[in-house]
């Protein structure tokens, strides 16, 4: 007769065991590699050397010419410029509105740069209307007056594309 213990026959017990046991070595034998990186500690690399810049050097872009500088400039307006009036258009927060007509007049500011002073005044008085313009806007916080200042910068765009494409002022640059 053999002994049972708990319910279990001795030679099951042994069974379990011997299975737990191949178990256990199959693991370890095999392991699992991303586990045992885990947790195996890291030595530490104190002998990597650090290069330092010693002489820092400084890259120049390459210089545009007046022309190309003035067609930049003209591009970054109108395209500020069309971005206002999508903004008023679609009214868009007060903070958009004021940044791209400040973008737009820094832009035409560098475009006055490379004019002659007959063909700057003239650009001048666009930039005043400008931020007259800009101070419309800034005064309309709740956007009531969009639609006149939509209007406004429609023609001050249509007066600009009139009188200072390349073509038409390529004769009056510096």
């Amino acid at each position: 007769m053999r002994p049972e213990i708990k319910g279990l026959s001795l030679s099951r017990k042994k069974a379990y065991f011997y299975l737990f046991i191949f178990y256990f070595l199959l693991f370890n034998i095999i392991g699992c590699e991303a586990f045992v990186r885990k947790f195996t500690r890291k030595s530490k690399k104190a002998d990597q050397t650090v290069e330092m810049v010693l002489e820092p050097q400084e890259y120049t872009a390459a210089q545009l010419s007046k022309e190309e500088l003035y067609r930049q400039y003209f591009l970054y307006w109108k395209s500020w410029h069309d971005e206002l009036l999508n903004a008023l258009a679609y009214k868009a927060s007060g903070k958009k509105q004021i940044d791209c007509a400040q973008e737009a007049m820094k832009n035409l500011v560098n475009m006055s740069r490379l004019l002659n002073e007959d063909k700057r005044r003239k650009l001048e008085m666009y930039i005043s209307k400008l931020e007259g313009l800009l101070d419309a806007i800034k005064g309309d916080v709740y956007g009531d007056r969009n639609a006149a200042n939509f209007q406004a910068a429609e023609k001050l765009k249509n007066n600009i594309m009139r009188d200072f494409t390349y073509p038409k002022i390529k004769n009056y640059m510096l």
